[in-house]
């Protein structure tokens, strides 16, 4: 028995056709492509007004000062590494930085634990951990790392140096 051939009539008609459900949902959802694309093709190419240009001028200008807290100097005796008969000694002046005056208010009385955390770091400090602009680095970060963490939730964004004397 040979299979009679089918021409492409015969096969539609012997094939189910699709259901109008999902003819309709597929047009629907293009419509809805093709909107969102006409949408977020004009927002793309729409130029701002010279007033929103201003505005975002102005508002890229606007920078908050930034407040600074001031602490006692400190003169700290550091390790000498056991090679030197004296023990050296660090006078540090400490400037912090803070973005927002508010969070300033609320440092200044912790202050006393922001002094004893410095101490007892720079209490083991060797006079070659602080050569060079790279010692000096270390140093920074480190201390920026420690007042941040006992001042924890509030944040200091620098520790800036007036004054950094080993003798």
């Amino acid at each position: 028995m040979s299979k009679k051939p089918t021409t492409d009539d015969e096969a539609a008609e012997g094939a189910q056709p699709p259901k109008p459900g999902k003819k309709k949902l597929v047009m629907i959802a293009g419509g809805v492509a093709l909107l969102a694309a006409l949408g977020g093709g004009w927002f793309f190419f729409k130029k701002p007004s010279a007033e929103q240009l201003a505005a975002i001028e102005a508002a890229k200008q606007v920078k908050k000062p930034a407040t600074f807290v001031e602490m006692k100097d400190m003169m700290i005796g550091i390790s000498s590494g056991g090679q030197q008969d004296r023990q050296p000694i660090i006078k540090i002046k400490v400037v912090l930085e803070i973005a927002d005056a508010k969070v300033s208010e609320e440092i200044k009385p912790l202050l006393p634990r922001v002094e004893d955390a410095f101490q007892v770091f720079m209490r083991e400090l060797r006079p070659a951990d602080l050569d060079g602009s790279a010692g000096m680095y270390r140093l920074k970060e480190e201390l920026l790392r420690r007042v941040n963490v006992t001042v924890y939730p509030a944040k200091v964004d620098a520790v800036l140096f007036k004054e950094l004397l080993v003798q």
